[in-house]
């Protein structure tokens, strides 16, 4: 199969033994979804990765996004919490209750909330990317056979 530009975009065979679909990170990552296949999931429970895709048996083996979605949350997320909570005392000089009332809410929902779909993003840009470790390619063939990534 190819794709708009006569590329070919098939990794391995589908169900109906075609190759499969190329999907963009942003399509399937923050959704929780396979970057294969698109349909089985990623993650376990919050931010645990399965072992495999239980739709096309994808092994998550390569998935690492180590600090990745912690520093994206940090940088992107949590600073207009912060910003919010400066602003609100600036303006408004509440209470201690209004900041423990409304800060700790808007900061839970500002750094927890964002990391699924960052995590999931980043698996994903890491799966269609091929993705590894500079200067460990011989090591996966040591470890894995000679046999190519997925």
């Amino acid at each position: 199969m190819d794709d708009k530009d006569g590329i070919s975009i098939g990794i391995t065979a589908a169900e109906d033994g075609g190759p499969w679909v190329r999907r963009s990170p942003m399509e399937t990552g923050p959704f929780g979804r396979c970057p294969r296949c698109g349909k089985g999931h990623i993650f376990r429970g919050f931010l645990t990765v399965r072992d495999h895709c239980e739709i096309c048996g994808l092994n998550y083996d390569f998935a690492d996004p180590a600090d990745g979605p912690a520093v994206f949350v940090q940088l992107f997320a949590c600073v207009p919490g912060v910003v919010f909570i400066i602003m609100l005392e600036i303006l408004a000089r509440p209470g201690l209750w209004v900041h423990l009332a409304v800060g700790v809410p808007v900061l839970i929902l500002t750094t927890v909330l964002p990391l699924r779909p960052i995590k999931g993003w980043l698996i994903a840009a890491q799966y269609v990317n091929k993705a590894q470790e500079a200067g460990t390619a011989q090591l996966w063939a040591k470890l894995h056979g000679d046999r190519p990534r997925d």
